[in-house]
C-alpha cells in the first residue's frame, strides 16, 4: 500500500475531468488552502467577478490582481483549464448564466443586525450551495471504491472529533442498521487503540473538514500502517490527512465567519457524503441489508409508540 493517496480531487481534474464539471467557486474553495498567495489572489478574483474578468487580457488580469502573467496562466491550469483563453471562455459562460437569473441573489454573509428573515434566507442559500458544490465535485470513482471497501469490510472504524464526531456517529449507526460492524470513535485514545486492531480487509474512515486535525490523523495513520483500507472525508483534499488515505472524498469548503466559526454547511456537506455512502453500500449488500434494516426497524417500533404517562 502506497503512502500517496490513490484518488484526490486534484487528480480527478488533472486526470481528464472537465473543468466545467465542478463549479468554479467550489474548486477555488477546495484548492485555496494549497495555493500560494498570488495564485489565490487570481483565483478568488475570477470567482468573485467572472463577468469583469472574462473581458480582461492576461496582462490586464495580472495587473488587477498585482501578480504576473505567468501566475495567471498557472492559476488557470490549476483550476483545470488548458490555458487562460479557456478560462476566459468559461468565465464568460458563467457570467451569462448569472445574468440570466440562474444564480441566487442572496449572499451567505450574515451581519449582527440582520433580521431573522434574512438569516433564514442566507443560511438556506449557503446550505443549498454547499450541497450542490459537494455533489458536483465529488469524485465518483473514489466514492465507488469507498463503497466497495465498506461493503466488504470485516470491521469499520470511524474517526472524528467535535462536529465531525457527530457525522461519524451518524455513519456508524446507519451501517450498523444494515448489519455491518461499525464503530465511531470520538475519543482519540480509543481511536488509536482500536486502529491497532485493524488489518487488511478492514476499513477506517477519517472525517475532518480541515484535514489537519491530529486526533483524527493519528488513528488513520495507524490504520493505514496496519493494512486497512483508509478513507478521508475532508474539505481540504490536499491536507495532511490525505497522506494516509487510500481514498479521498472531498466536501465543499464552506466559508466560516465570525458569527459561524464552525460553519453548519461544512457538516451538511459531510452528511451528504455519508448518505451517499450508506445508500450505495445498502444497494451493494441488499440481500443482507434489507432484512437487517427491517429487523432493526421492527425492534425499534415499540419505542416509537406514544406511551401514557404513569400516574
Amino acid at each position: 500500500m502506497s503512502a500517496d493517496p490513490k484518488v484526490t480531487f486534484s487528480d480527478a481534474v488533472e486526470g481528464g475531468a472537465t473543468a466545467s464539471a465542478v463549479p468554479l467557486r467550489a474548486r477555488v474553495r477546495s484548492l485555496g488552502p494549497s495555493m500560494t498567495r498570488s495564485v489565490r489572489a487570481v483565483a478568488e478574483t475570477v470567482a468573485a467577478d467572472p463577468a469583469g474578468c472574462s473581458r480582461l487580457t492576461v496582462s490586464a488580469l495580472a495587473a488587477r490582481t498585482g501578480t504576473s502573467e505567468a501566475t495567471v496562466v498557472r492559476t488557470a491550469r490549476l483550476l483545470g483549464y488548458p490555458g487562460y483563453r479557456d478560462l476566459r471562455l468559461a468565465l464568460a459562460a458563467l457570467a451569462a448564466q448569472q445574468e440570466s437569473g440562474a444564480a441566487p441573489a442572496v449572499t451567505a454573509d450574515i451581519a449582527v443586525d440582520d433580521p431573522i428573515a434574512d438569516v433564514v434566507a442566507k443560511l438556506a442559500h449557503e446550505e443549498a450551495q454547499t450541497l450542490a458544490d459537494t455533489a458536483a465535485g465529488l469524485d465518483l470513482a473514489a466514492l465507488a471504491a469507498a463503497v466497495t471497501a465498506l461493503a466488504t469490510a470485516r470491521r469499520i472504524d470511524i474517526y472524528g472529533v467535535g462536529a465531525s464526531a457527530l457525522v461519524g456517529q451518524d455513519l456508524a449507526q446507519k451501517l450498523l442498521r444494515i448489519g455491518l460492524v461499525a464503530h465511531a470513535h470520538a475519543d482519540p485514545h480509543l481511536a488509536v487503540t482500536g486502529a491497532v486492531q485493524l488489518r487488511p480487509g478492514d476499513a477506517a474512515v477519517a472525517i475532518t473538514h480541515s484535514g489537519a486535525t491530529g486526533d483524527v490523523i493519528d488513528p488513520l495513520r495507524t490504520a493505514f500502517g496496519r493494512g486497512a483500507t483508509t478513507i478521508a472525508l475532508t474539505g481540504r483534499p490536499n491536507a495532511p490527512v490525505s497522506h494516509y488515505a487510500d481514498l479521498v472524498l472531498a466536501t465543499s469548503a464552506a466559508r466560516e465567519t465570525r458569527l459561524r466559526p464552525a460553519a453548519m454547511s461544512s457538516r451538511t456537506s459531510q452528511l451528504l457524503v455519508v448518505d451517499c455512502l450508506f445508500v450505495a453500500v445498502a444497494q451493494q449488500t441488499y440481500e443482507t441489508a434489507a432484512p437487517a434494516l427491517a429487523a432493526s426497524y421492527e425492534a425499534l417500533a415499540p419505542r416509537r409508540s406514544a406511551r401514557s404517562p404513569r400516574p
